[in-house]
């Protein structure tokens, strides 16, 4: 599909900008010389606001377009404690005089910290369910989005309130839409550059822009290539999710496509460590060779481990002196703060 074809498909759904794009694309030639492997560059979506950014903003346009396409007076969603997603709402939620509504499956932390105290500083009310924790999936992410749906209809907060569900991560066909968008403006920046072919590195989390980084690409029938590095170890069936997905925004497009679960570019587990947020000594020495190295400061919980995987790679050499890949910088520094 052509580009102005796709743009204009992507028109149809109702969208708010919150933020301004494209984001900066950038070399990272020192990076580049320490690892003696393939040209490295950013995908600078940490640059990109609200609430210091991230790259949960693409998706956010589409779910308040389509929330307030809805008429919503709030909007609900669900995390881990330092979620970007959730803190990137309550921001959008403010901005349009919505409630926000924030569900966390963990005890109360003593003292709120990083993306949790930017969520309760924007006035999001934040529930802490306890439901216990397990270092193991037990749940698909699909499995996990109907029980949430279902205890946050059942909370009196809600009650009186045309409540819009996001679910973890704005993980929908229609809130990956942004990353479709993302995958044009990544395939113009590459085009303009003289690079036609490289291979686009990303986190993990809940897969939502793998998915529509997938789709676009596809649609798109670019030359680049995707890989993704899990950092969560979050679901069970992760790779079925994210192709179903992949499948359904293709369909909302106007394009069917049928996504295989087994040709879904993920690497499961190698670079999670022990759970996710929790870093790992590889992922800290990530963090500090980009930080030494660009100036460039990742955060703990995602890009740090997908860095961390992409030095490992190289180091093996998966990639030649000759190629190119493209880090995706996804945002979330605020988790810094809280020490992890």
């Amino acid at each position: 599909m052509a580009p102005p074809l796709l743009d204009d498909r992507l028109s149809a759904f109702p969208r708010l900008r919150l933020g301004a794009f494209p984001t900066p694309l950038e070399p990272l030639p020192r990076l580049t010389g320490v690892l003696n492997g393939p040209t490295l560059w950013v995908k600078r979506d940490d640059a990109v606001g609200p609430a210091m950014g991230g790259n949960k903003t693409r998706k956010l346009e589409f779910l308040f377009g389509e929330a307030r396409a809805k008429g919503a007076q709030a909007v609900v969603t669900f995390g881990g404690l330092q979620s970007n997603f959730a803190r990137q709402m309550c921001a959008g939620a403010r901005a349009l005089g919505l409630d926000a509504h924030c569900f966390y499956f963990v005890p109360r932390p003593p003292k709120l910290e990083g993306n949790l105290l930017l969520a309760e500083l924007m006035g999001a009310r934040l529930h802490f369910i306890p439901f216990g924790q397990s270092t193991e999936p037990t749940m698909t992410l699909e499995q996990a989005t109907r029980l949430v749906r279902v205890i946050a209809r059942l909370m009196p907060s809600g009650w009186g309130k045309r409540l819009y569900f996001m679910p973890v991560g704005g993980h929908t066909a229609v809130g990956c839409l942004g990353y479709v968008a993302a995958a044009m403006e990544i395939e113009a920046q590459l085009r303009a550059r003289g690079v036609e072919r490289a291979t686009l590195v990303t986190a993990a989390g809940t897969g939502g822009t793998l998915a529509g980084l997938s789709a676009g690409l596809r649609l798109l029938d670019s030359q680049h290539r995707l890989l993704a590095i899990d950092v969560g170890k979050l679901w069970r069936a992760f790779p079925a999710s994210i192709a179903m997905l992949a499948s359904e925004i293709c369909r909302l497009l106007g394009e069917p496509h049928h996504f295989n679960p087994a040709d879904v570019p993920l690497i499961e587990r190698t670079y999670v460590g022990a759970a996710y947020a929790r870093p790992t000594p590889d992922s800290q020495a990530a963090l500090r060779l980009t930080a030494q190295t660009e100036g460039l400061i990742l955060d703990p919980v995602y890009s740090a481990k997908a860095m961390a995987g992409l030095i490992d790679l190289i180091r093996q050499g998966r990639w030649g002196a000759e190629e190119h890949v493209l880090f995706l910088h996804t945002g979330g520094m605020p988790a810094l703060w809280a020490g992890l």
